[in-house]
C-alpha cells in the first residue's frame, strides 16, 4: 500500500498529553502504532491486514484495546 497515514510532529505534540505514562519497558513508537490504528479503522481493514511499516498487528491491535479501555480515544 502506497498511502500510508502518518501523524504529523504537531499533532502528536497536541496528542501526548492524553496518552498514559509509559513505565518499565520502553513502548514501541506511539506516533506509528497510532498512525497505524487510524489506517486500519479509515480503511476498514482488519488488523491482520496492517501494512508492516505500523508494527505487528497484534501490538496495534493490544494498544487499540489497551487505550479504547482507559477511554483515550473518547478524550
Amino acid at each position: 500500500m502506497s498511502n500510508l497515514f502518518w501523524l504529523t510532529d504537531e499533532q502528536m505534540e497536541r496528542l501526548k498529553p492524553f496518552f498514559p505514562k509509559s513505565h518499565g519497558k520502553p513502548r514501541v513508537d506511539d506516533r506509528r502504532v497510532l498512525s497505524g490504528i487510524i489506517f486500519i479503522n479509515r480503511n476498514g481493514l482488519r488488523w491482520c491486514d496492517a501494512p508492516r511499516e505500523y508494527g505487528p498487528p497484534k501490538t496495534l491491535y493490544n494498544r487499540w484495546k489497551r487505550w479504547g479501555d482507559m477511554g483515550v480515544f473518547a478524550r
